[in-house]
């Protein structure tokens, strides 16, 4: 079973949230796989890596040589060359449920402003839940910390 985790977006954006639960992740010594929509988005998520700090470094890659030997992969496609722990859907990619035993967890991150976004959070939620994955959601509080709600 897959612990899945939601994250709703209400009060920050994609590109500020990614860069620090990917730091968590390495921090925890596992890989992670970030899926998005589209190669663009890929490409704009490679640049926010390298750029998301002055202070830090992301290791990471989104194509070329030596993809498995990389802590976080970019692609908008199910390639997993890395061996990921985790799996993280962003900008509406999507996973089939039967697939995510490949991970040990999957972070979905959802736009709450976008109604499509959160209708296709909901559907994943129903047909991940439904294949025996915990699933979790997740809001930030005003202060902007993460909290487990229900």
């Amino acid at each position: 079973m897959t612990e899945i985790l939601f994250y709703h977006l209400e009060r920050a954006s994609l590109e500020n949230v990614l860069p620090g639960l990917l730091e968590k992740t390495l921090e925890r010594g596992w890989k992670a796989v970030v899926r998005a929509s589209s190669r663009e988005r890929v490409e704009a998520l490679d640049g926010l890596l390298w750029t998301y700090r002055d202070d830090s470094f992301l290791p990471h890659a989104a194509g070329g040589p030596h993809s498995e030997s990389q802590p976080v992969w970019l692609t908008d496609t199910e390639e997993v060359p890395n061996e990921a722990n985790v799996l993280f859907l962003v900008d509406g990619a999507s996973a089939k449920p039967d697939a995510l035993s490949a991970f040990s967890r999957c972070v979905m991150i959802f736009d709450g402003a976008d109604e499509e976004a959160v209708m296709k959070a909901r559907r994943f939620w129903k047909s991940a839940a439904g294949a025996g994955h915990e699933a979790t959601y997740w809001k930030q509080s005003e202060s902007g910390r993460w909290e487990k709600q229900g």
